[in-house]
This record gives structure tokens, sequence and C-alpha cells, in this order.
């Protein structure tokens, strides 16, 4: 009997996890299991082979192709180094983050809601990464493809405005900060691995106060980051 409702505690809760990621991402799952480890953060799931991290490497990895993808048919004459800057924009760490938050991701992730300190941070992003592996490894390249463009570049990362943005933005802090007499400094606030990848903090600290921090797998993206976050704060 407790065999039974074990099995159907189970089933149900398959079904409504298939439920919800089809009515709020658009998936219709074929191998369930892939996408709960992708919603697994490790706070809930410690096992390398439960939790998201592994995915979300993977994840990184396809949606930095389908972007670089999407831009160089979109800009057939642009160069290189503009379409770096763009794929910056699309895919920088608080970009993904605020979209995962913006698609309904936050609620189906799977983490420790006790813990303060991971609801402020960029654990969302990291589980949209996550679920673009499980949905590669489920599905294939081109439907991920199509997925990512159809439910995430198209509706939400509004190209045509990103275009728009100047993308060194610390520069344009920089010379805010100049011309005003402050004085502005980056400082490496962290720098630790996360899913066997190095992870660097950095913080824009004007006139000696820490103003905004950005994190990123690399210095420069950490710098902009915390530079878009502090020229937001100071409404330049």
């Amino acid at each position: 009997m407790e065999f039974i409702e074990r099995f159907l505690r189970r089933k149900k809760n398959i079904q409504t996890l298939q439920k919800q990621l089809l009515n709020v991402l658009g998936i219709k799952s074929n191998n369930i299991s892939l996408y709960t480890t992708a919603l697994s953060h490790r706070s809930v799931k410690e096992n390398a082979d439960e939790n998201n991290e592994r995915l979300e490497y993977l994840g990184d990895a396809i949606l930095s192709a389908i972007v670089a993808d999407y831009l160089f048919k979109k800009y057939p004459y642009k160069g290189e180094g503009f379409l770096t800057e763009m794929r910056s924009k699309m895919v920088n760490r608080q970009q993904l983050n605020d979209l995962a938050i913006k698609i309904g991701l936050k609620k189906l992730a799977l983490y420790n809601k006790v813990d303060g300190s991971l609801k402020g941070s960029q654990i969302f992003g990291n589980t949209l990464e996550a679920l673009i592996g499980a949905f590669y490894l489920d599905k294939g390249y081109l439907k991920t493809q199509k997925w990512v463009t159809k439910q995430m570049i198209i509706p939400h990362l509004y190209v045509d405005d990103l275009e728009l943005i100047d993308i060194n933005l610390k520069n344009k802090l920089i010379g805010w900060a100049s011309k005003n007499g402050k004085i502005l400094g980056f400082e490496t606030v962290a720098e630790k691995l996360e899913n066997n990848r190095r992870v660097f903090t950095i913080a824009a600290v004007l006139d000696g106060e820490q103003l905004a921090i950005g994190k990123a797998y690399n210095k420069k993206d950490a710098s902009q980051i915390a530079a878009q976050l502090a020229i937001e704060k100071l409404g330049l």
C-alpha cells in the first residue's frame, strides 16, 4: 500500500512539473528527469549528477552558439568586434538572471529558500542555462535553437534596443566621475570556483563607498555589470 502511495505521489509530481514546463516555458518534455536536474540548485542537491551545475556548463556553451548564430545572420555586414559586444550584452550574467525571472523560471527553480543570500544571487540565470542544456540533450540542437529564439531572444532580448546601448559602460561611468570630481575605482571583491569555473566579483567604488557589484566568469564582464548597475543606481 505504501509503495503504491509513493508511486502515485511521484507520478503526480512528474505530471505537475510537465504541466508547469509546458505552461511557463513552452516545453513538452520527453525526459522529465533531465529537467528536474536542471531546476535543482546545489543548495538542495549536493551530488554532481543531481544538481544543475553540469547542465549549466553545457547550456552556457549552447546559448552562446545560438546567440552568435542569430547575430551573425541578423548583421551580415557588421564586424567581429560589434558581434562580440552584442553577444556580451545579450548573455551577461545580470541579463540572463533578469530574463529567467521574467519568463517565470523563479517559480520552478528548486533551491534553499531559507538561505537569504541565494535570493539576491544570479542562480536563476544559471538555472536558465541549465535548462537550455537539458533541452539540448532532450531534443537536439536545432529544436533548442528554435526554442531559445522563439521563447527568449525575440520576445525578451530586444536586440535593436541593445544595439543602441553603449557596451563600454565602465568608460561611461569613469567619464562621469571625472567630470564631476568623483573618485571611482573597480575592485576585485571575490574570486572563487563555481561549477569548476572561476567567477569574479567586481565592485564599483565611488568616493570610497561600494556602489554596485557585478559577477561574471571574467573581470571585464564583471566590471561591465557593476558599471551598468551603478549607472542605473545613479540614474545616469
